[in-house]
């Protein structure tokens, strides 16, 4: 068996220790058609939320169930989250195709019972369905991508990703407001079924993986640890999302689904140790790279929330937009992070991917510290301008994250490694909606009195004609306080990003040297 052999730094063109290992099996296919069905896929999976909020109304009024609508997207997400290590571990051990092609069908399959729903409990199980699907989709998308192009170029399909992700965002809403207000909220998920259709027809013709090495062993799949990681999972995030929402933070629900989440934590390391194959395997975590971008995109997720969430509701309310001029200040941000993702490799390719990675977080954690500091009201395009500048600063510190954790694995260990890096991610997510809805909900009952949350407060200012203009006034600066802080709350997560960067991260990623593809 051939050792690998450490070439001087910087012999990849990233400034980082190169190692030449023996040659790793890259997936053979026409790239383009490919990558025509990753994109293709990632829409299907990044447009599904906005479509479908838009039609909530809609969806209430004809199916009921206004009391539990919010399980449309915790069920979704919550399916979504706990199968990505799942999902990753099958692509290592059985190959990407068939993982892909299962979640394409698979989320075809819930979009088309979500269509034929005939009451919410049925539309929330069937959008389970569809986030099992979901989760497939996300990281096996991400891992394909690595796999068909070398370090050099792997920017370019990022980026390409990247515009599909932002596109998705900004047109989800006005497709989901079209469908539901001139023909039925039901075609939001119907729509699914010819995109999808066709991704599927891409992968299974012209996606061919390259031969794997034959196994000495039959491989095992480790089903009590992914039964393990999905319940700690399901409960953690059921008690993250519906906290403080569907109960008290301290009731015994909360203190229950935590209590049992930790519990089965604990559970779900002592299966994964005795494990031969485990799903979520000990060197995640034990390897200082791959442990150091887990925990920074984990806060990103975190960070993500307070301008995704929040910044809708400080445009309305505080600055009196409409709901269409609202989601534009918002958007900004999608522009740019995509453009900046793209020509991020012209910088890591001169200081490596973590000083590259370090300069996008510093920028943001300015930036974030910037937005408490806006006059108030304000003008629109004040916040626009800093999402626009968050936008471009964040696509610097994500992707050569997500390009450098990539490039210091083999090919049989991307998809495991991809996976625990989104799943950090969607679990910062989670976690920040359920933190900054409480200190949001904290500073307004500080400032008001009473048990007034900022959904409430926003619907009253919907409503001006029924209120003083000096309560009207009194109500706005209380939600302008209250996302203030919230954005200090993410600034906060914006350091200890940096932490983990400058603490654990090595200051040269162990790049793996990959042979260069001569196909298009």
């Amino acid at each position: 068996m051939t050792e690998p052999s450490t070439t001087p730094a910087g012999a990849d063109g990233t400034g980082t220790p190169v190692t030449t290992a023996p040659p790793t099996p890259r997936t053979a296919a026409r790239r383009g058609p490919v990558v025509a069905a990753l994109m293709l896929g990632m829409g299907l999976a990044a447009i599904d939320g906005t479509i479908v909020s838009t039609a909530v109304p809609q969806i209430v009024g004809d199916l009921g169930g206004l009391a539990v609508f919010s399980w449309l997207f915790s069920g979704y997400l919550l399916a979504v989250t706990v199968t990505l290590p799942v999902y990753g571990k099958l692509s290592d051990t059985f190959g990407r195709k068939p993982v892909l092609v299962a979640g394409i069908v698979l989320f075809l399959i819930g979009s088309l019972l979500c269509a034929a729903a005939w009451n919410m409990a049925s539309l929330i199980a069937f959008r389970v369905v569809q986030g099992l699907g979901g989760g497939a989709l996300q990281g096996t998308v991400q891992t394909i991508a690595a796999d068909l192009y070398p370090l050099k170029e792997r920017p370019k399909i990022q980026a390409r990703l990247s515009s599909v992700w932002a596109a998705s965002s900004v047109a989800g809403p006005a497709v989901g407001g079209l469908l539901a207000g001139y023909a039925d909220w039901r075609w939001i998920f119907l729509i699914n079924l010819p995109i999808g259709l066709v991704a599927l027809w891409l992968i299974t013709r012209h996606l061919v993986e390259p031969e794997r090495p034959t196994p000495r062993s039959k491989p095992r799949i480790d089903w009590a640890g992914a039964l393990a990681v999905f319940a700690t999972g399901a409960l953690l995030i059921t008690a993250l999302v519906q906290g403080g929402v569907a109960w008290p933070w301290l009731s015994a629900p909360s203190l229950g689904l935590f209590g049992g989440a930790a519990t089965l934590g604990a559970l779900t390391v002592v299966i994964e140790r005795r494990a031969a194959e485990p799903i979520i395997p000990g060197w995640v975590w034990r390897r200082r790279t791959i442990a150091a971008v887990n925990l920074s995109l984990g806060a990103l997720g975190l960070l993500m929330v307070a301008p995704t969430v929040f910044l809708p509701t400080y445009a309305q309310s505080v600055l009196g937009l409409g709901p269409i001029a609202a989601g534009f200040v918002l958007s900004t941000w999608t522009l740019s992070w995509p453009i900046s993702a793209a020509l991020s490799n012209r910088v890591y390719n001169r200081i490596g991917f973590r000083l590259t990675a370090i300069l996008g977080i510093s920028l943001a954690l300015l930036l974030l510290l910037a937005f408490p500091f806006l006059p108030f009201p304000g003008e629109p395009w004040q916040p626009a301008l800093l999402m626009l500048l968050l936008g471009a600063a964040l696509g610097l510190f994500q992707l050569p994250l997500i390009v450098g954790v990539q490039s210091t694995v083999p090919y049989e260990e991307r998809g495991t490694t991809t996976a625990s890096v989104l799943f950090c991610r969607q679990v910062g997510q989670s976690v920040g909606a359920a933190l900054f809805g409480a200190v949001a909900n904290g500073v307004l009952a500080a400032r008001l009195g009473g048990d007034t949350d900022l959904d409430t407060l926003a619907r009253a200012l919907d409503a001006p004609a029924s209120l003083t203009a000096d309560t009207m006034d009194a109500l706005r600066r209380a939600v302008d306080a209250a996302v203030d802080w919230v954005y200090l709350g993410a600034a906060a997560a914006a350091a200890l990003a940096l932490l983990a960067l400058l603490t654990l991260a090595p200051r040269r990623f162990p790049v793996l040297k990959e042979t260069a593809r001569d196909d298009d």
